[in-house]
């Protein structure tokens, strides 16, 4: 069964039931075997196993010590990966821009006999999301994710930090109304963790969750208010209208109240990742339940921190839900007063409230559109390697075989890619004309097979294209004939025993090129002309001895050792200088792709720059000469009539300044990398 004929089973099942509220409801059950599906007898949900979200993994049942008949199917089994370092679950067919509640759910169980729960990381995406960590082996930890969908899917990946292999239990996503919780947008998003949302009054640990709520939040009871009773009421309590949480009447048909003018309690996040940089939002949920006599007053301030919230005394509306958020920044402890006014001859109330952290989005992900042909080229060729969550962004799990731009703004672009020898099998796919901005492209060693597809010549920005060593067949397309000749692209489709010589189609009767003819042409036209480059050298050599001889001064050209460009050669690996990426007093920098597909800063002499050619040739001179492991090498340079440049090894993790500042695009540096980045400059 794949993953659109379990997703379809799904929805009928819930239509035969009578279930049409949640229709949207993804529930995984990511322990049990493929085509698995059960029905919950509390919720009625019908939970599906994870086949067709995700391929890495093993599945394992808990240990018998931890099995309990209280312990709900989820938490019978589990999937870990014990290899990579991030492996994703996909969930698709949603829609861009909408909101979404995401709950992961982990149960360790003991499942692998070590009786030592692991620590990993949750990422939502590209954006992190929280640590998972467990109190003890027997523990539950399951966490909320509110996010607004940046594509038509979401991504949840479990990173491996070195303390043990991750491992999950659930996964969940719930469409919401997108006029709830606004504070959630494309920039921020809101987690819950600890399971911080309360009905306050029961202390007996009664949950609700769906059906009572039909967003499926889970409601838990909160012990914690000193000397509390409860007060309740059947009847049903209404949302108001200008109500952006939507809180179902049963969380609200309960309430916590005491004996006295105020109710005092604190509350602390228990959470190890919450600093003084760190944002919680609070809401705070009233409604009046008792038909308060007209010579009665429930009047009362709200206090959070020694800040009042409402503006005027409050006394909440009867059978209505009314509400008071904001957002504080991170403490390790947190004071809540209600305080009866003077006026008022009734105690305060408080029927629910919610703590998230709120988690700014500062991770700019793929292009979308590169994302998408990186998932399908994915897809039609079954490609696993680490190609897992968003294909460049962090940088730290980039899948093999790319290259991306990261510019200071804007999204990450797929400029080349290495796929030689990734046993690739089929067409070529269609997908690869989606990559805009795609420079290098290496399909050797494959597979391959059918005939060279025309959209190829069409990359605009394709420099370099290897197709040799493969099982094409047909002609080579005009177009990528045309720039092969024009010098735009270099082509490479050796070692196709089927492909037709020009770009015309093939006859019948013609002979096909195969490796024993390209051999015996190729090779007499390649010695020909190596005698020929040869035979200019040693004319150049005998050249540069007669004037040393006559002036008594070495051709300062002739001290590079590297290789030499021409002017020509640059524009061509540099796109015709398409993408800068720095600039400083000799001129520019642009990114560039040699012929091997690796990038390379080319840093060129601008007009108004007061460098000439000496101050050039003395930098070129030094490099050529110096050789350490903390410097960057040089590749080669360009002294082509007026045209000056130097061609650097490209270092894509961005400049020093920005790892030492920690800008929004680099992570912090501990003490002991700052102290080893200012030894190993020392070394240099």
């Amino acid at each position: 069964m794949n993953l659109c004929a379990a997703i379809l089973l799904f929805y009928m099942f819930q239509l035969i039931h009578g279930q049409p509220d949640y229709l949207g409801f993804i529930s995984i059950d990511c322990g049990i075997q493929v085509n698995s599906t059960y029905q919950d007898s509390i919720s009625n949900m019908i939970y599906v196993s994870d086949y067709g979200f995700i391929t890495p993994g093993e599945n394992r049942g808990i240990s018998s010590d931890y099995v309990k008949p209280s312990l709900v199917k989820r938490y019978l089994n589990l999937r870990f990966f014990p290899h990579g370092a991030r492996n994703c679950y996909t969930l698709r067919s949603l829609v861009m821009g909408n909101k979404y509640l995401v709950r992961a759910a982990f149960y360790y169980g003991n499942y692998d006999g070590l009786g030592k729960p692991p620590v990993f990381d949750l990422y939502m995406g590209t954006s992190y999301w929280h640590e998972v960590s467990f109190s003890d082996a027997g523990a539950f930890n399951w966490m909320d994710i509110i996010v607004v969908a940046p594509d038509d899917y979401l991504q949840v990946c479990l990173v491996n930090k070195g303390m043990g292999n991750p491992f999950i239990s659930g996964l969940d996503l719930r469409p919401l109304k997108n006029t709830l919780y606004p504070e959630v947008n494309a920039t921020q998003s809101l987690v819950l963790v600890n399971s911080n949302r309360f009905h306050m009054g029961p202390t007996d640990g009664s949950v609700i969750r769906y059906p009572s709520d039909s967003h499926d939040r889970i409601w838990t009871t909160y012990n914690a208010i000193p000397n509390s009773t409860e007060i309740s009421s059947t009847s049903v309590i209404q949302n108001n209208l200008r109500d952006v949480y939507d809180v179902p009447s049963s969380v609200m048909q309960n309430a916590a109240t005491v004996n006295s003018s105020r109710i005092d309690f604190s509350w602390s996040p228990s959470d190890p990742s919450v600093n003084i940089s760190s944002k919680y939002f609070f809401i705070f949920y009233f409604a009046e339940l008792q038909n308060v006599r007209s010579n009665a007053v429930r009047q009362f301030d709200i206090i959070i921190n020694n800040k009042t919230w409402n503006k005027q005394p409050y006394t909440p509306t009867f059978q209505v839900t009314d509400y008071f958020s904001g957002i504080l920044h991170g403490m390790e402890n947190y004071s809540v007063s209600l305080v009866a006014t003077k006026n008022a001859t009734l105690p305060p109330i408080l029927n629910a409230m919610e703590m998230y952290l709120v988690k700014p989005i500062t991770m700019v992900a793929t292009d979308p559109g590169d994302a998408r042909a990186m998932m399908a080229i994915q897809d039609d060729f079954g490609v696993i390697e680490n190609w897992m969550g968003d294909p460049c962004t962090p940088k730290a799990f980039i899948w093999r075989g790319l290259n991306c731009s990261y510019p200071p703004a804007g999204a990450s672009k797929i400029m080349a890619l290495n796929l030689s020898s990734f046993g690739l099998v089929g067409a070529i796919s269609t997908n690869f004309r989606d990559l805009k901005a795609l420079q290098y492209l290496d399909l050797s060693h494959n597979n391959l097979s059918g005939p060279i597809p025309n959209f190829l010549g069409q990359l605009s920005s394709l420099m370099f294209l290897d197709l040799s060593s493969n099982d094409l067949s047909g002609p080579i397309p005009y177009n990528l004939l045309q720039r092969s000749q024009n010098g735009s692209l270099l082509l490479r489709v050796g070692d196709n025993a089927n492909l037709c010589a020009n770009g015309t189609a093939c006859r019948s009767g013609r002979k096909k090129i195969n490796g024993t003819l390209l051999v015996a042409i190729v090779v007499p036209i390649a010695a020909a002309f190596a005698l020929f480059v040869i035979f200019l050298l040693l004319c150049q050599v005998l050249k540069g001895k007669a004037k040393r001889n006559t002036t008594g001064h070495e051709d300062k050209s002739a001290l590079l050792e590297n290789r030499e460009f021409s002017y020509k050669e640059l524009k061509h690996i540099t796109n015709n200088f398409s993408q800068e990426i720095g600039k400083g007093g000799f001129g520019p920098v642009f990114l560039g792709y040699l012929e091997n597909g690796n990038p390379v800063a080319v840093k060129v002499r601008s007009e108004s720059s007061s460098q000439g050619g000496k101050e050039f040739l003395a930098e070129a001179r030094h490099l050529t000469r110096i050789h350490h492991k903390n410097l960057v090498s040089l590749a080669g340079y360009c002294k082509d009539r007026n045209h000056l440049a130097l061609v650097y090894e490209y270092m894509p993790e961005g400049n020093l300044q920005d790892h030492l500042r920690a800008t929004s695009t680099c992570k912090p540096l501990s003490w002991e990398q700052r102290l080893q980045i200012a030894l190993d400059a020392a070394q240099g």
